[in-house]
């Protein structure tokens, strides 16, 4: 069965006269996941979210929303509809979007910023605003105005209005940014919610870790301007995963002392001369000395593994992640 995709771009870049904002980014969004977008200041995450979402354009490359793509630098007419308007350009309708901070009017209520929004949209049903601001945990604001708002319910209408079209793919820059540990936990539990019950796809950039990662499915880290790496959650926590790691002259014999003399299960064998264990890691000496004694060459033997902010900020290189772009 061939994976769907909600987003793919190819070596997708924007240069601002010298400078390469964002270089060659091919990612890769699968339809279902929440994908957790990570880097430092100015490492380009805003700029490649403005040209998926259509807010900024493109100096080269390609970007394909729910299978169609784009014209490499827009500059051709193909896949043009009768009213000049791209394919691409059409599949953004089922975008929903909250980059940087959005235009709220301050002496508005929610609903009442919701009712202009509903209205530059067109959208003809009235009942879409309480059915959203109950769904984001807003009711009860009723005539408080968004002046008097705390970060965390500017952001949840913020994702109010995101969601006003009704989409099928969410793109949220830095949404938990700057909110309290209860607010943290309303948006991530906000987000779950959409992706579980409303089947909507997230692409989601932030700096707060080990927040993004009780969310996310899938990762992608991007570092001035490249994007490095991508992969799943299940391959992030078996990177992170703390253990012994011994390099030895035959696994084999190796594995059979692990497990009929010291009755270690909990190991697996990477390639032909690593072992590594996930238990007992206090017995690291004792584990040895058992290895060696039955007659093992032991090469080499270090305690590996590391939290999820310390392998990231290896990943980022030096300096810590800063909190806006």
């Amino acid at each position: 069965m061939s994976m769907e995709y909600v987003l793919r771009t190819h070596n997708l870049t924007k240069t601002f006269g010298k400078h390469k904002a964002v270089y060659n980014v091919s990612m890769n969004v699968r339809k279902g996941d929440i994908y957790g977008f990570i880097g430092k200041n100015g490492a380009g995450k805003t700029t490649f979210m403005k040209m998926v979402s259509g807010l900024a354009n493109p100096t080269e490359g390609t970007i394909e929303l729910f299978g169609e793509k784009s014209e490499q630098m827009y500059s051709k007419r193909k896949n043009i509809d009768l009213f000049g308007r791209s394919k691409v350009e059409l599949q953004r309708k089922r975008i929903g979007c909250l980059i940087e901070e959005p235009g709220y009017y301050p002496g508005m209520t929610a609903a009442e910023n919701m009712e202009v929004v509903r209205r530059n949209l067109g959208i003809a049903e009235k009942k879409v605003i309480p059915e959203l601001l109950h769904f984001v945990g807003l009711t009860d604001t009723k005539r408080k105005k968004v002046k008097y708002f705390s970060m965390g319910m500017k952001q949840r209408l913020g994702i109010a209005i995101a969601l006003m079209r009704n989409p099928d793919f969410l793109i949220l820059d830095e949404p938990i940014n700057g909110l309290d540990p209860s607010g943290i936990k309303e948006i991530r539990d906000l987000l779950i919610k959409l992706n579980r019950e409303r089947q909507i796809t997230i692409l989601i950039s932030s700096h707060i870790l080990g927040e993004l990662s009780k969310v996310a499915a899938r990762y992608g880290i991007i570092r001035d301007g490249s994007l490095i790496e991508e992969f799943d959650a299940e391959e992030l926590e078996d990177r992170c995963k703390r253990c012994q790691k011994v390099v030895v002259d035959d696994t084999a014999a190796a594995a059979r002392i692990l497990e009929e003399g010291l009755g270690i299960r909990n190991y697996d064998v990477p390639d032909r001369s690593v072992i590594r264990i996930f238990e007992r890691l206090e017995e690291a000496a004792d584990i040895n000395k058992a290895l060696i004694t039955g007659g093992v060459a032991l090469q080499e033997s270090m305690l590996v593994g590391q939290d999820l902010e310390g392998y990231f900020m290896d990943l980022l290189g030096d300096g810590a992640i800063g909190t806006k772009r």
